[in-house]
């Protein structure tokens, strides 16, 4: 028997609605959730005051493409891998997330996103995991239809065990969210810091390559996945017709659909629909697409991902909760239900006896949630005390 960890008063969120009550944590799983425990501390316990504080299951990101800022700040300006990754993940715990799939592109043209970095990134990645963690890591490798030259290094991935999820995407002008005209090109020339004559011929090469693209051999790549065990997401669905596409490429989840009939459409065919936490947070898509609220209100959206902005998923939780979601909803929705995705909701994703201990306690500044305690395998690996 190893040493046990009870995090003690807290509102405990279930997957069935929130209690009052004590956790208690050993050799990294839950062994008990109590509403009225009466069994005493033992001496060498380590005890968590959550005495008005919310107790969640640790927050699981499916979708988060974040660590590409942080190894690239600015355009063309690299920073070490290993450096920005061990700082990013001291990051990710202090938000709470407690299980992270980087989301990494193939394609889509900006420096960090050729072949030979993302196969550098997600080499390292699997080292330093290997190593230590304070968190857990994963890969979503976000494919870019009209990358004509990455079928084999994606395959080689799957084959090594490096993906853990995979997406099919199509940013090209005209497409998805960038079907207003200029959208495309003003991303561009914002991300990479280009001008009109550079970015008019990355627009040309682009949709040279994608009248070249093989839907064929992209649907032989997502059959590979799912032979892997590998989910496959769609992104940026548009309409009836592109759901009915990504179904028969054996997608399961619908990622940022760009309108509610979409994401209804998406529903209704059993995809799982993945809205944007910073959609929630400021109160609507960036870019005048979907309304993330909307689709939940709806019963269309069920599930949250980060996007770009980590810090935002745990306050979208709680900013659904204040417009009326019940917060046991909410909650499941960047835990259990992008645990089911990925096929590890039998470990990780709820508060429930047997499970993995990955839970977050969580109080309010300024009606603020900001993460106390951060427990990953029943290991203490984040706390603060300036929000007592």
């Amino acid at each position: 028997m190893g040493k046990r960890l009870k995090i003690k008063g807290g509102f405990i969120v279930r997957p069935d609605g929130v209690v009052q009550g004590d956790l208690t944590i050993e050799d990294g799983v839950i062994i008990s959730i109590a509403t009225n425990d009466p069994s005493e501390d033992q001496s060498d316990d380590q005890v968590v005051d959550a005495a008005g504080a919310w107790v969640l299951p640790g927050l699981i990101d499916i979708h988060c493409d974040a660590i590409e800022k942080e190894i690239e700040p600015r355009p063309n300006t690299l920073f070490p891998m290993d450096m920005a990754f061990l700082q990013f993940e001291r990051k990710l715990a202090g938000h709470g997330i407690t299980t992270m799939l980087h989301s990494l592109s193939l394609g889509v043209g900006l420096s960090l996103r050729g072949e030979h970095l993302v196969a550098e990134l997600i080499q390292l990645i699997a080292e330093l995991r290997s190593e230590r963690a304070m968190i857990h890591h994963g890969v979503h490798l976000r494919y870019e239809v009209s990358h004509l030259t990455g079928f084999d290094l994606a395959k080689r991935l799957m084959d090594e065990g490096l993906l853990d999820y995979l997406s099919l995407m199509d940013h090209a002008p005209g497409q998805g969210q960038y079907h207003r005209p200029g959208a495309f090109q003003r991303y561009v020339m914002k991300n990479q810091g280009v001008g009109l004559e550079e970015v008019a011929k990355i627009v040309e090469e682009l949709e040279e390559r994608r009248s070249k693209v093989d839907w064929n051999k992209l649907k032989s790549l997502t059959s590979e996945a799912r032979r892997h065990g590998i989910a496959v997401a769609s992104h940026d669905d548009d309409s009836a017709a592109t759901v009915n596409r990504s179904l028969d490429f054996g997608a399961t989840v619908s990622e940022f659909p760009l309108n509610l009939e979409t994401a209804k459409v998406a529903h209704s065919k059993g995809m799982g629909v993945c809205v944007g936490a910073p959609n929630i947070v400021r109160g609507g898509s960036h870019d005048g697409n979907l309304n993330a609220v909307d689709a939940i209100r709806e019963g269309v959206a069920d599930i949250l991902c980060s996007d770009y902005h980590p810090a935002s998923l745990l306050q979208s939780i709680f900013k659904l909760e204040a417009e009326g979601i019940a917060l046991s909803r909410a909650v499941a929705m960047a835990t259990l239900n992008p645990a089911k995705v990925v096929g590890r909701d039998d470990a990780i994703g709820s508060i429930e006896l047997g499970k993995r201990a990955d839970v977050i306690v969580v109080r309010k500044v300024r009606n603020n949630p900001l993460v106390q305690y951060t427990i990953v395998d029943g290991t203490l690996v984040h706390q603060t005390q300036d929000i007592v």
